[in-house]
């Protein structure tokens, strides 16, 4: 699975971008896990606020050319969904 994330707003309106193979991952079950719950999870309204980030979040399973998007707002981001954006940014 390939998760791949940008990052944009914030004070200084930055961006940033991360992009994230599971296979050979030592945590590929709890990041494949994370990134599946996206699709049901109420992500809020995806409304930016000032000075806060905003998420773009693509995710497909390497044989599947198809790809899921998901957009959420700093303020709207979960424990799960936190985990999940910093390990694919973090990398």
């Amino acid at each position: 699975m390939i998760v791949t994330v940008t990052r944009s707003g914030g004070f200084a309106g930055l961006t940033k971008h991360g992009e994230l193979d599971t296979a050979g991952q030592p945590d590929a079950d709890r990041l494949e896990s994370a990134a599946r719950a996206l699709a049901a999870k109420d992500l809020g309204s995806g409304r930016p606020q000032p000075d806060r980030y905003v998420y773009r979040l693509e995710v497909r399973d390497v044989q599947d050319a198809d790809a899921t998007q998901h957009t959420v707002a700093e303020q709207d981001v979960d424990p799960t969904t936190a985990w999940l954006l910093d390990r694919v940014l973090d990398r």
